[in-house]
């Protein structure tokens, strides 16, 4: 059902985004304001975009989301405060706490809308560390950090 649900989001989000363009471009004057004129074939083409939107937005989650594991050695307490200061950092506050899982979303509504409020990222203890999901960007970038931070503060 999660997935039906950010395809529904990113339809409307890619719909959303070719009206603003399109609404800009009409307003600089550089394409008419008719939308015969607009498209060759036209309004004909705006059913052909809808159908190409809503195949991307079939297929965008399963690229736009991921979970991948960062190794963390130590015990969860050692590691806690450690992992909430830097999301922190990143701009997310911890939602909930769940025995040694932890969710976290961005503290900005502003930046949680444009990430269509698809900003949760969740942290699920497993055997040497954590799994992470969520936004494929940011889970690189989260997963990237936190094995970066822990090991310089192995290494000292």
């Amino acid at each position: 059902m999660k997935y039906f649900i950010r395809s529904v989001k990113y339809f409307f989000y890619f719909t959303i985004l070719f009206v603003v363009i399109m609404a800009a471009l009409v307003f600089l004057g550089v394409v008419k304001a008719d939308v015969s004129l607009m498209f060759r074939d036209g309004y004909k083409s705006l059913w052909q975009i809808a159908l190409l939107f809503a195949f991307v937005s079939a297929f965008y989650p399963r690229f736009g989301f991921i979970k991948r594991s960062v190794m963390l050695k130590g015990e969860y307490s050692d590691l806690r405060g450690g992992i909430i200061e830097y999301m922190e950092l990143r701009g997310y506050r911890l939602e909930s706490e769940d025995g040694e899982n932890m969710t976290f979303r961005l503290r900005s509504k502003f930046s949680a809308l444009f990430k269509m409020f698809e900003d949760r990222i969740t942290m699920t203890r497993e055997l040497g560390g954590f799994e992470v999901e969520g936004l494929t960007k940011e889970v690189v970038r989260i997963v990237g950090g936190l094995e970066y931070k822990f090991r310089v503060l192995d290494e000292e």
